[in-house]
Order: structure tokens, then C-alpha cells, then sequence
């Protein structure tokens, strides 16, 4: 038997829209949790401040929101995410999606895993989403690493994003993301 006793660091917990990627506008429950591997100078994300919680406190929260679909985030969420909390959340019926850099593996009981890597050593087993943020990097040599179903690309900044999108046009099996959640205002 697993234990709910067993806490996490927990940046914040947030209904609101998937803004990136694949399930762009679909509603869901944000589990941001605190902590990353990587130092990442793009990234837009404070994950440095937590308040520790439960397996039975997350699922408290959680239940509050009219969704089954979770997105667990970070910094980089598989520091923590574990057994009890994936089984808690399965046996309540979610959708659970992942958003990793890519650094260690994912768990099986995962439902969707979008990576968006930054830098090596990648040690994650399977993507179901590749999403680069570009900046003019070799995406080709990256996407075949990681053989992903569905490919994207996210401008870093507004400053590059004509040469993402220009990049796309050159190359149409990748998609563009952008973070429409940013640009409606959401968090």
C-alpha cells in the first residue's frame, strides 16, 4: 500500500487554459512543482518558492477544479512526482500530462509527456510531444533524438519569432506554439 503521507514542494496550484502545445485551450489543473535541474536563462517560470503538501492536500485542492485533465509542471516536475500521488490521481479518473526538460524518466502512469529539452544529458524514455523553444538551434538533430509524434517549435521572444515562423514554413512538419496564455492574459 502507498502512503499519502509522503510530501512534495508545491509552487502553486491553478485551473486555467493549456496554453502551449498540443492541447492548446483545453482546461486544466496546473501542479507547478518547485525545484528544476536545469538554469535555464529563458525561463519565464519562478519555481524557487514552495509550500510542502501531501498526496491527500494536492488531491484536496485539485478536487476543487471542474477538470480531469492535470498538467504537472515545473521547474522540473519528475524531481518529485512519484507513486503515491500518480495513483491518487488516477484513481480519481485524470488525465495526467507532464511537462519535463527531458533529464529523467517518466513514470508509467503518465498519459502524455511533452518535453521541451534544454540541454543534455536527456534520460527520458518516451515523448509524446517535442517542443523546442527556438533559437536557431539545430531542431532536426534534436527531434531525431527524441522521436516525438507531434513537433513544435516556440519562439524564445517576440524577437525572434518571424524566423520561427519562417522556419516553420521551411520545414512543415513542425508546428508553431505559442503562449497563448500570455498573450490572453491567463495565468
Amino acid at each position: 500500500m502507498w502512503s499519502t503521507d509522503e510530501t512534495y514542494r508545491i509552487n502553486e496550484i491553478f485551473y486555467s487554459l493549456q496554453g502551449e502545445g498540443y492541447f492548446t485551450g483545453t482546461p486544466a489543473v496546473f501542479i507547478r512543482f518547485s525545484g528544476c535541474n536545469r538554469a535555464c536563462p529563458f525561463c519565464d517560470t519562478d519555481h524557487s518558492a514552495y509550500t510542502t503538501m501531501t498526496t491527500d492536500e494536492i488531491m484536496a485542492e485539485v478536487r476543487r477544479f471542474n477538470s480531469h485533465h492535470i498538467v504537472v509542471t515545473g521547474g522540473e516536475p519528475l524531481l518529485q512526482l512519484s507513486t503515491p500521488l500518480l495513483l491518487a490521481l488516477k484513481a480519481d479518473g485524470y488525465f495526467i500530462a507532464v511537462e519535463t526538460n527531458g533529464s529523467l524518466p517518466v513514470p508509467p502512469m503518465v498519459d502524455w509527456v511533452t518535453c521541451s529539452p534544454k540541454e543534455e544529458p536527456w534520460n527520458i524514455d518516451r515523448v509524446d510531444e517535442l517542443k523546442i523553444v527556438y533559437q536557431g538551434q539545430d531542431v532536426e538533430a534534436i527531434a531525431e533524438r527524441f522521436n516525438a509524434p507531434h513537433l513544435f517549435l516556440q519562439p524564445c521572444s517576440s524577437l525572434n519569432t518571424a524566423e520561427t515562423i519562417g522556419y516553420i514554413m521551411a520545414h512543415p512538419h513542425w508546428r508553431l506554439s505559442l503562449q497563448t496564455h500570455k498573450i490572453l492574459n491567463i495565468q
